[in-house]
């Protein structure tokens, strides 16, 4: 067998969930580049009711593991539990790796100091929701470039050592459809271990397609993230992966309902109303100017859509740090903070 790098083997985590209708494109992906090489393929079926685990069985050289429905990060647990290599790389049943995305994914690796690493997404979607997720995600690839280390290890293109991933004992099963690989980035972050940004590594994904799905989307992941930064509160301040303009972006929708009432009841001459507008729009430019370049009907849309973003993440905040603080939710090994 070919070697990969210096590993001697390595082990590609898929969990699913009902997913017939989609997984058949990533794993033809995946046999084509472990063929030949040590390399294992996982499939978790986390209690899928529809036909997936008979789609799996066509595909030889496919190890299946069936559990009953827990979530993504109790079926990636569960896969790294069986896997047999030194290195583990997760991706998701809607993604389809490049030909190249194993080997640029293990590369880091061949550094001892390395411990996890990320590669990126691209769509090959053409509607208008879908371009402008495609370029918001790569404004945030822009401010991982050149980094160092990262803090921000996505699970649709993720690598770890399996013996570091089992010290922190895996994915937060507390999260049950999202930002458990954040949390996990950031106990990892925190230990200090080195986690590298490979923007060779790509894998294609299918976006949200609507405005509508990309803002429940936002909305979600707003929410679950504030339990993750429950757990690791230095990374609300900052990360690797979150521009902080974002962060002044949420006060938007609260600044402008006082600002309305403030010229309701001042009646100042110059509209306090206006002047929060026009800061928000000023928050906009870079983001709008890169979009523009890239995309002109993106552009010419992305500050409406970065409004209707900001009140989505703004309402997710607002209710995950509700949850996060009426619930007891365990504290993995490796969290800055016992709660």
């Amino acid at each position: 067998m070919e070697q990969l790098s210096k590993h001697k083997c390595v082990s590609i985590i898929v969990p699913t969930f009902n997913g017939s209708k989609r997984i058949g494109r990533c794993l033809e992906a995946l046999l084509s580049q472990a063929a030949k090489m040590n390399v294992e393929i996982l499939v978790v079926n986390d209690g899928s009711t529809d036909n997936t685990a008979d789609v799996v069985s066509r595909y030889s050289g496919i190890r299946l593991i069936s559990q009953a429905n827990a979530g993504p990060a109790a079926a990636r647990n569960l896969g790294v539990q069986e896997a047999k290599g030194e290195i583990v790389l997760f991706t998701d049943d809607d993604c389809v790796p490049m030909p190249d995305w194993l080997r640029a994914m293990l590369a880091p690796f061949d550094d001892a100091q390395v411990v996890g690493a990320k590669g990126v997404y691209r769509t090959h979607q053409k509607r208008l929701a879908a371009r402008f997720v495609q370029i918001e995600y790569e404004d945030r690839y822009h401010l991982m470039a050149g980094l160092d280390t990262i803090d921000f290890v996505d699970t649709y293109s993720a690598a770890f050592r399996r013996e570091r991933f089992m010290e922190m004992s895996g994915y937060d099963t507390s999260f049950l459809v999202a930002a458990e690989d954040i949390e996990l980035s950031y106990r990892m972050s925190a230990h200090g271990w080195k986690m590298k940004f490979i923007p060779s590594a790509i894998v294609y994904h299918t976006h949200p397609d609507t405005f509508w799905s990309y803002l429940k989307k936002k909305y979600k992941f707003a929410f679950w993230r504030m339990l993750a930064v429950r757990k690791n509160p230095s990374k609300g301040i900052k990360d690797s992966h979150t521009p902080q303009i974002m962060k002044l972006q949420l006060l938007l929708a609260p600044a402008l309902v006082l600002a309305v009432g403030m010229d309701i009841a001042a009646r100042p001459p110059i509209s306090i109303s206006l002047l929060v507008v026009a800061v928000f729009l000023l928050s906009t430019l870079p983001f709008t100017w890169r979009a523009l370049r890239r995309d002109f009907a993106v552009g010419l849309l992305a500050p409406l859509v970065l409004a209707g973003r900001s009140v989505a993440q703004l309402l997710g905040v607002a209710r995950g740090l509700v949850y996060a603080r009426s619930r007891p939710v365990k504290v993995p090994a490796g969290s800055s903070q016992i709660t």
